[in-house]
């Protein structure tokens, strides 16, 4: 579908304003094409009576009388001053009828993208950078705007007035007319050969200013590591070159415009110019037949007839431009969700929380697999830790549980349950985890521990806190659990940010539970303190964890040791260490360290 067509359905809900708008702009261009006529009026029944059309001064004289030439004058002014004013009110109405329902879609269109961003697999994020994304969202679904208002609306605007211009110019001077219309097709010339160049230039712009958000979040959100190994310059250097990109592109579309403006403004020039001589020869040669007050009143219509072919112009490439943006936003939600929910996917209300892998293989790529033929069964209650070298798939298995991904090949089986049957919200309803870093959002304590629960009663969130061992420090804090966590959790040390990740699993109380690599990044004191309290969380729940602090889980249940995405071996710890493994070396390993 083109891509016009398809953003202006986003407008069919706002159908009855959008008519009302279109009804008022009628009455508003109907006004303005009574403008000229009471100068008209004022050259040939007053000022020029001797020479001008006896119509005109048969007005003058019925409305103002004979002798009266002075209250005519000022009446006639005062009549195009009331015109003006009611064109400009109706315009007004119109206006904000027409920006309105613009801003509406606006907002539907940004809602639509944040939530197909939102429901979107992994796999999609991975692949993009979230500033990209971020500016989709905030800015390049503003083009849904510009196609309505500065398309839609001035479109229809310009068209009525340009056939309603020519409508009267045919009836005032045919010949006149066409004279004034020989530039046309050299402005539909001028039109085409801009407008590609105005889309390329437009989507090169919105890359290079996505670059550029990207390097300036990154930039910031990094800012410790950027101190701390004093890469200010560097990174100045870096936005620096970017920007200069950014104004290259900006550079060559705005000298596009400048460039295209010449050519129209000299267009529009030559078709006055054109116009002008035709026209007095005919006044000086008709003898009143064509006189100087038509010449005037054509003369305005001219440039209501340029005027909104301009306007067709400049719309077509603000078009080009907006359609550089749509085209971005579209691209988001025609994105092929490789996760769905199946149509007959059902809500799993309850869960024992036994876990199957059953022959599972699993790839970003076809070309790199990083699971394959893994098989085993976590029985409900049982606690698993998977172990192994960095890139040996652990973290990718864990992310087949909630869904994140779907396997290449295989079943991962809940309850016996395949887990593509179920919907995804239902089987995330029953999962908790807590991650390496806990992700924390930029508000308050109490708000970040109910994320899992926002219905949550107070008195269950203290609970929770009290649970993960976070209530004390909670307490020290200035406004206790209403106090701001600051951007990413940064008022909060590491072992703070991860009991707040605790406590929301408390406070969650899903059946099962995910821990990746929960401790990898404390201290010992602070990570044997967070062990006894993941061990709290972790009784009476199915639990995987993945590590590479062997101490933290030799005793702690079943192993499960992964080798190139394979797994190599199942069972306890000292059982494991007896057979001399992988495990008892990465055991032993460790334990040098």
């Amino acid at each position: 579908m083109n891509i016009y067509a398809r953003a202006l359905r986003y407008f069919r809900a706002f159908f009855w304003p959008t008519l009302g708008g279109v009804l008022l702009t009628f009455v508003a261009i109907g006004l303005n094409l009574l403008k000229p006529w009471p100068f008209k009026f004022i050259v040939d029944g007053v000022l020029d009576s001797s020479k001008g059309t006896a119509d005109a001064r048969t007005f003058v004289h019925f409305w103002f009388g004979e002798n009266n030439p002075f209250g005519a004058v000022l009446g006639l002014s005062l009549v195009l001053v009331v015109i003006t004013l009611l064109a400009g009110l109706v315009n007004m109405v119109s206006s904000y009828l027409f920006i309105r329902v613009g801003l509406r879609a606006l907002l539907q269109l940004r809602t639509d993208l944040y939530s197909a961003l939102q429901s979107l697999p992994l796999k999609f994020h991975d692949a993009r950078r979230s500033a990209d994304s971020s500016f989709r969202v905030a800015y390049d679904s503003q083009s849904i705007q510009t196609i309505y208002n500065k398309g839609f609306a001035t479109i229809l605007a310009a068209v009525v007035m340009l056939v309603s211009a020519l409508f009267v110019m045919f009836r005032m001077n045919w010949q006149l007319t066409l004279a004034s219309l020989a530039i046309l097709p050299f402005m539909v010339f001028a039109i085409r050969h801009y407008a590609e160049r105005v889309r390329r230039q437009s989507t090169t712009i919105q890359e290079r200013e996505s670059d550029l958000l990207t390097l300036a979040q990154e930039g910031l959100s990094q800012i410790r590591m950027v101190h701390a190994f004093g890469q200010e310059a560097y990174e100045i250097g870096q936005f620096s070159r970017r920007a200069a990109q950014s104004l290259e592109a900006n550079m060559r579309l705005n000298m596009t415009s400048v460039a295209s403006g010449l050519v129209v403004g000299t267009l529009t020039a030559l078709g006055t110019a054109i116009m002008y001589y035709v026209g007095s020869v005919q006044v000086l040669q008709t003898q009143g037949a064509f006189t100087l007050g038509d010449l005037l009143v054509f003369s305005s219509y001219l440039v209501m007839l340029y005027q909104p072919l301009e306007q067709l112009t400049y719309t077509a490439w603000a078009l080009e431009g907006a359609a550089a943006g749509a085209t971005r936003c579209f691209e988001v939600l025609d994105y092929d969700n490789d996760v769905p929910d199946a149509p007959e996917a059902k809500v799993i209300a309850s869960v024992q929380g036994r876990i199957e892998f059953c022959g599972v293989s699993f790839g970003y790529t076809h070309e790199r697999q990083i699971l394959q033929e893994i098989n085993f069964t976590i029985e409900p209650g049982q606690t698993v830790a998977f172990v192994g070298g960095t890139g040996t798939g652990k973290s990718t298995l864990l992310s087949l549980v909630p869904r994140f991904y779907d396997p290449g090949a295989g079943v991962v089986a809940l309850d016996g349950n395949d887990l593509r049957g179920l919907t995804k919200q239902s089987l995330r309803s029953h999962i908790g985890m807590v991650l390496q870093d806990t992700l924390l959002f930029s508000t308050t304590i109490k708000e970040n521990i109910a994320y899992g629960r926002p219905g949550a009663t107070d008195q269950e969130i203290l609970e929770a806190a009290k649970r993960a061992q976070a209530h004390d420090f909670i307490l020290q804090m200035p406004l206790g659990f209403d106090s701001p966590v600051g951007e990413r959790g940064g008022h909060l040390s590491v072992g703070q940010r991860q009991r707040i990740g605790i406590a929301r699993a408390f406070l969650k109380d899903s059946p099962i539970l995910l821990l990746d690599e929960p401790t990898s990044a404390l201290d010992p004191t602070t990570e044997h303190a967070i062990m006894e309290t993941i061990s709290e969380l972790m009784r009476g729940r199915t639990t995987l964890i993945v590590t590479h602090r062997l101490a933290t889980i030799h005793a702690l249940g079943r192993i499960i040791v992964m080798h190139k995405g394979r797994i190599v071996e199942d069972g306890f710890g000292p059982d494991l260490l007896k057979k001399n493994g992988l495990y008892a070396t990465l055991y032993r390993d460790a334990q040098a360290e």
